[in-house]
């Protein structure tokens, strides 16, 4: 029963954090921007929804206050880097130290959740539905309904005409001038889609934990890289699997290799150690692959 709650667990956490990876599949993998306000719209997102739900507000709606902050968070780089000439990894530093402020105005250092308090896993809404199901089940069910939900929106936005432009401009950002429309448009369209993606996954994880950490963001943008590029390197090959599904994947094994890693004995301090670790072994990995496809050809 132990293993199967642990396994429950990981799935829970890699679906959440999946939310994060579509962020930084929109900016990676289409617009082939290293968008580092990653590591402050995360903590952005839970920081709203945490001193929301203290004042009362509905759980779900919070929810909906996260993404619009980090949409602006996201606006922000994509103003600075295309109206403001700012080169795209220091447009994100600029905004990702401004949100670690901007953060801490918000809620201060900490701010935990007291119990009476509805989370959208606790909500009476679900009551009807889950009865007595114990929160693990609870959390794990809703967190894929939630993913599965922005997965459908974002696969069906990337197939209207917008979305095709979108992710013409990381790949061809010629093209997109001579569609006649205004690739910076495209970019700052990309980045606030991106990030309120990103807030959103902050504010599910504040649900989850009951709380809101300032150093929360630390390594976010390491952890959906290394989820993205797991995800798509596995499934390289299927065409018929769509990206947001394979970043969906890459979550989920990522998580499962660092809670294994824990599993073995390993200290929780080392955390991030073992985080960047992974990542490099999986960029190094990633790079022999492609390597060897070449040679190949």
């Amino acid at each position: 029963m132990e293993i199967f709650e642990l396994v429950e667990s990981t799935v829970t956490q890699g679906l959440i954090y999946a939310l994060l990876t579509y962020g930084i599949y929109i900016t990676y993998k289409l617009l082939d921007f290293p968008d580092l306000t990653v590591d402050g719209s995360f903590p952005l997102g839970a920081a709203v929804t945490a001193v929301l739900l203290t004042k009362g507000m509905n759980p779900f709606l919070t929810l909906l206050a996260a993404m619009a902050a980090g949409a602006l968070a996201g606006f922000a780089t994509g103003f600075i880097h295309v109206k403001l000439k700012v080169r795209d990894l220091l447009a994100g530093i600029i905004t990702m130290t401004a949100l670690f402020s901007i953060n801490l105005q918000i809620a201060g250092s900490n701010l935990n959740i007291g119990r009476e308090i509805d989370t959208i896993f606790t909500s009476a809404v679900f009551k009807p539905i889950f009865g007595s199901m114990a929160l693990i089940h609870r959390k794990m069910i809703v967190s894929l309904v939630l993913v599965l939900i922005f997965k459908i929106f974002l696969d069906l936005y990337l197939e209207t005409k917008n979305g095709l432009l979108l992710r013409a401009t990381g790949d061809n950002a010629a093209l997109v001038t001579t569609l006649a429309k205004d690739k910076g448009k495209m970019k700052i369209l990309g980045l606030v889609i991106s990030n309120s993606l990103v807030a959103l996954a902050g504010a599910v994880v504040c649900h989850e934990q009951r709380g809101f950490s300032a150093t929360m963001g630390t390594g976010q943008m390491v952890f959906g890289l290394a989820a993205v590029i797991i995800g798509t390197t596995i499934f390289k090959k299927l065409s018929f699997v769509k990206g947001t599904t394979a970043v969906i994947a890459g979550s989920i094994i990522y998580k499962a290799c660092i809670q294994l890693a824990i599993s073995m004995g390993l200290p929780a301090n080392l955390l991030k150690l073992i985080t960047a670790v992974l990542f490099l072994f999986i960029l190094v990995l990633g790079n022999y692959g492609e390597g060897r496809s070449r040679n190949n050809a």
